[in-house]
C-alpha cells in the first residue's frame, strides 16, 4: 500500500524537488509587471510577471529591493533574476527575483552590475583621489589594442601629429572573442615587465555589447587596475561605458580622444613657451626700468653729492674703537708688569750677588764652589774672593780661634 501524505509533507516535497533543480536557480525572466505591492511595513514587494499566455507569482526581499536603481510600477516590462521555489503553506510556486532591471539590459547586464558591486566592494575601482594624474609630457607610452584596423592608425596619427618626438610601443592584443579577456592581459603583463614607460593606453573601437565585452570580464579589469603606471581607458563611443573605465587612472570617450589627452599638441606647447619668452622678456624690462629708476633715485640724495658726509660717522666710530682698543691693550700690559714685578722681587732678594754688592765677598775654590766653612781652607790654601767690582786670589793662613765676645778683624 502506498504511503499515505499529509498536504504540508507534499508540499515541502514539491518544494525541495524545486530547490534541487539547478535549472530553476539563478534563473532569467522576461515578462510584465502586474499587480505590484510594497508591503508597507516590511519594504518587501509582491508582484506577478505576465506575457500575453501566462503569469508567475514573485517576491521579492526588502534587501534586494534597496539595490534597485528605478522604480518598478504595473505595466513595465522587466528583466529579472531569482529562484523558483514552493510557498509551503497554500502549495503554490513562486519566483524569489534578487535583482531586476528594465527590459533592454539583458542577461549580459546582470553580469555588469553584480561583477561591478563585487569589485566596488573590494575597492579595485579608483575614486577621484585615488586617480593618478596623467603625465604632461610622456615621451613613450604603451598602447594595447588590435595591430590591425583602424583603431591604432588613427591613434598613432593623432599622437605623432601633436608629438612627433614621443615613441608608441605596440603591445597587440585580440580585443574581441573568447581568447580577447586573455589576449589583453598578456599584452598588459608584457607592458608592466618594462620600466620606461610614462603611461599606457588600452582602446578598442566602437561595437555592440558583446563585442566589447571583453573589458567587463573580471581578468581584465583586475590587471588593469593594477597597472604600476598611469592608465586610460579608451574603450567604443562615447555611450560606451565598461568596468574597464572604473580600474583606469582616466576613461576618454573614444580611442581618438585618448590619444588628444594622453600627449600635449607642440603647436600649443609652442605658442605656449612664446607668450611665456614674450612675457618673461616684458617682466625683465620692467624689473631693469625699476631698478634703474631707483638708482637714479637714490643717487639724487644730498648724501651722494657729499660723499665724506657718508664716511665721517664710520671714520668717527672707527677713531673710537681704536682709541678705546689701545686704552684695554695698555691696561693689559700694565697688568701683566705689575704681576711680573711681584715675582721678580722674591728673586732679587735671594740673588747673592745682591749681598756682594752690599760690602760682602764671597770665597770660592779653584773649581768656583763655595767655601762656607774654616775648616775647607788649611794652611796655605789657595782660594778666591768675589767683591762687587772683582776677583782677586789669596791664600789662608790656616783658621783662627775667635774669642768669646771678641770681634776678629783682617
Amino acid at each position: 500500500m502506498s504511503k499515505t501524505w499529509t498536504v504540508s509533507e507534499l508540499n515541502r516535497y514539491i518544494k525541495g524537488c524545486f530547490e534541487e533543480n539547478a535549472n530553476l536557480h539563478q534563473l532569467v525572466l522576461s515578462g510584465e509587471i502586474a499587480n505590484f505591492k510594497r508591503h508597507a511595513p516590511s519594504g518587501h514587494c509582491y508582484f506577478s510577471l505576465k506575457d500575453d499566455k501566462a503569469s508567475i507569482t514573485c517576491v521579492m526581499w526588502r534587501s534586494q529591493v534597496s539595490r534597485l536603481t528605478f522604480s518598478p510600477a504595473n505595466g513595465m516590462t522587466v528583466l529579472v533574476r531569482g529562484q523558483v521555489t514552493v510557498f509551503e503553506r497554500n502549495g503554490a510556486y513562486q519566483l524569489y527575483v534578487d535583482r531586476m532591471l528594465a527590459e533592454g539590459a539583458g542577461a549580459l547586464a546582470i553580469q555588469f552590475e553584480e561583477l561591478k558591486q563585487k569589485l566596488a566592494k573590494e575597492g579595485l575601482f579608483k575614486t577621484a583621489a585615488d586617480r593618478r594624474p596623467i603625465p604632461t609630457y610622456p615621451t613613450q607610452v604603451g598602447l594595447v589594442t588590435s595591430e590591425t584596423g583602424a583603431v591604432i592608425r588613427d591613434m598613432s596619427t593623432v599622437m605623432r601629429r601633436r608629438a612627433p618626438y614621443m615613441k608608441i610601443l605596440l603591445a597587440p592584443a585580440t580585443v574581441q572573442g573568447p581568447t580577447g579577456a586573455a589576449s589583453i592581459c598578456a599584452a598588459l603583463d608584457a607592458l608592466y615587465q618594462r620600466d620606461d614607460l610614462d603611461l599606457i593606453i588600452v582602446a578598442r573601437g566602437g561595437g555592440s555589447q558583446e563585442d566589447l565585452w571583453n573589458f567587463n570580464e573580471e581578468p581584465v579589469v583586475r590587471q588593469i587596475a593594477a597597472s604600476p603606471v598611469p592608465i586610460i581607458s579608451a574603450i567604443g563611443h562615447e555611450t560606451d561605458v565598461t568596468l574597464a573605465d572604473f580600474a583606469a587612472d582616466l576613461r576618454a570617450g573614444t580611442p581618438s580622444i585618448a590619444a588628444e589627452q594622453a600627449v600635449p599638441d607642440q603647436a600649443d606647447l609652442q605658442k605656449s613657451l612664446q607668450a611665456r619668452r614674450r612675457a618673461l622678456g616684458q617682466a625683465l624690462l620692467r624689473d631693469v626700468r625699476l631698478a634703474r629708476w631707483r638708482l637714479d633715485q637714490t643717487y639724487r640724495r644730498p648724501a651722494f653729492s657729499q660723499p665724506e658726509k657718508i664716511l665721517a660717522p664710520y671714520a668717527q666710530a672707527l677713531d673710537e674703537r681704536f682709541m678705546a682698543l689701545d686704552r684695554g691693550v695698555k691696561g693689559v700690559l700694565d697688568r701683566a708688569d705689575l704681576a711680573l714685578q711681584k715675582r721678580i722681587g722674591p728673586l732679587v732678594a735671594l740673588n747673592p750677588l745682591a749681598v756682594v754688592a752690599r760690602g760682602f765677598s764671597i770665597a770660592t775654590d779653584d773649581s768656583g764652589q763655595v767655601i762656607s766653612h774654616p775648616a775647607d781652607l788649611p794652611v796655605d790654601k789657595r782660594f778666591y774672593l768675589r767683591f762687587a767690582d772683582g776677583t782677586v786670589q789669596a791664600r789662608s793662613l790656616g783658621p783662627v780661634e775667635e774669642e768669646q765676645g771678641k770681634e776678629y778683624h783682617e
